[in-house]
């Protein structure tokens, strides 16, 4: 398996400034098994992993001792019979959110042993690390989080191009990256029937490599719904009783909200009455537990983005298109073939596959629309000569009246529009196959 992050990674370790590095994500989008890649690849013999999830002697004696860096590596060293030397030691941490001093002390770390590197990652982190931060600004604790003394680094799902270099295609991957547009317009059904595959298996590690050996799309499905059981007991453990039906109801909404024409989020949709402030902590837990991504709408499209930002109108989606796929029980057959039944829905996977393949490329896109919501366009996206509007298209039907809409009030620097037709350069606007959006979106944004 080839895994984009490990070229930042490598980044991160050659850095001169390197601070302890946290990896975030979902859980099982792939943190532990980057670990120990990354540690085989650069510290061979020369690392000493700790799982505090596993290790309970270890995990208490750091709980009731200190949150000192010294005393805190000779628990380790007694309890992994491996002593940690700076310059030339990878301590990785996995699982530490079990362990709130081992948590806070990252940042004794940084201050007293910054030539020690230091790996940590852990299932639902993202919740852990938001509680200490919260805990440490109400009260004066010993346990408190380390605050600019780490670096972070996300993991998502896999994209579309780690998936090409799993089912053996990396030359066709080469291409995108290439943007050799006459090979790729020449292979142009190939590189859809393998988009379609990428729909439902999604980016999930573990689904990936399942399909890349066997190539049975049932064996994919069924580790989708074991996923999907694992977060319905996440939120059972993790969550606050009276906040676990909130939490429940934003999670399974997602497909819904996805499927109407508009794709706002819609409160009275969940519970007649319901309200914004009644589930906004529910919406932090799942964001926190890297579950979604929130899309907000922009007024106008101004430079910077973020400026002209609605917090009360946003797009609710999941992390992973092939999970979405697995919880609305959409079969194979359906996207492979192209069942007609399927077609509507099929603009909500595409959605979301252009929404994971942007913030795999690092952007943080928005939306617009009118404020009567009668024209909208689905991803907005801050460029170097400008702010750029994708208009996202399923299949090849290229009418995009929205699209016009925004380039008679807005005149952009040029138009992007996404579908499953070939590439071309127009007059107004650029279309890019959907296969080729994650490498083709840098060349307008850098």
């Amino acid at each position: 398996m080839n895994r984009d992050i490990l070229d930042k990674i490598d980044r991160w370790n050659f850095s001169t400034q390197r601070k302890p590095l946290i990896l975030m994500g979902a859980r099982q989008t792939g943190k532990t098994w980057l670990l120990r890649a990354f540690s085989q690849k650069r510290y061979s013999d020369d690392t000493v992993f700790v799982d505090l999830h596993d290790n309970e002697p270890l995990r208490n004696a750091i709980e009731e001792g200190t949150t000192d860096a010294v005393g805190i590596l000779e628990l380790i060293a007694t309890a992994t019979g491996r002593k940690n030397v700076p310059g030339r030691t990878l301590l990785v941490l996995d699982e530490i959110q079990e362990s709130p001093r081992t948590l806070t002390s990252l940042k004794y770390f940084h201050e007293k042993m910054p030539n020690l590197a230091i790996m940590a990652a852990g299932s639902l982190l993202g919740l852990a690390l938001n509680r200490e931060e919260r805990r440490s600004k109400e009260v004066s604790a010993k346990v408190s989080f380390p605050v600019g003394k780490v670096s972070f680094l996300e993991v998502l799902p896999m994209s579309f191009g780690e998936f090409l270099d799993a089912m053996g295609e990396e030359e066709k991957r080469v291409r995108l990256k290439e943007e050799a547009w006459s090979t790729i317009s020449a292979f142009h059904e190939t590189f859809a029937n393998l988009l379609k595959k990428y729909y439902f298996v999604g980016g999930m590690p573990e689904a990936v490599a399942n399909y890349a050996e066997n190539r049975d799309f049932k064996d994919v499905r069924k580790i989708q719904m074991e996923l999907l059981k694992a977060y319905d007991k996440d939120f059972a453990k993790h969550a606050q009783p009276k906040l676990l039906p909130k939490i429940r109801l934003l999670w399974n909404s997602i497909p819904g909200q996805l499927a109407k024409e508009n794709k706002k989020l819609i409160y009275t949709a969940l519970r007649p009455g319901a309200r914004a402030r009644e589930y906004e902590t529910a919406l932090q837990w799942l964001d926190d537990a890297g579950m979604i991504r929130q899309v907000h709408r922009v007024s106008r499209p101004g430079i910077p983005l973020k400026a002209y930002e609605d917090f009360s109108a946003f797009k609710l989606y999941a992390h992973d298109v092939g999970l979405l796929g697995a919880m609305c029980g959409i079969k194979a057959q359906m996207l492979i073939e192209g069942h007609n039944l399927f077609t509507h829905f099929k603009g909500a996977l595409t959605e979301q596959f252009v929404l994971q393949e942007l913030v795999a490329s690092g952007v943080s896109p928005y939306y617009w629309s009118t404020d009567e919501g009668m024209a909208e366009v689905e991803f907005i996206v801050q460029g170097a000569e400008g702010i750029y509007p994708l208009e996202v298209k399923a299949e090849t039907n290229l009418q995009a009246k929205s699209l016009k809409s925004y380039r008679e009030r807005f005149s952009p620097p040029k138009c992007l529009r996404t579908s499953l037709a070939e590439y071309s350069i127009g007059k107004f606007t650029d279309d890019i196959p959907l296969y080729a959006i994650g490498t083709a979106i840098r060349g307008y944004l850098e």
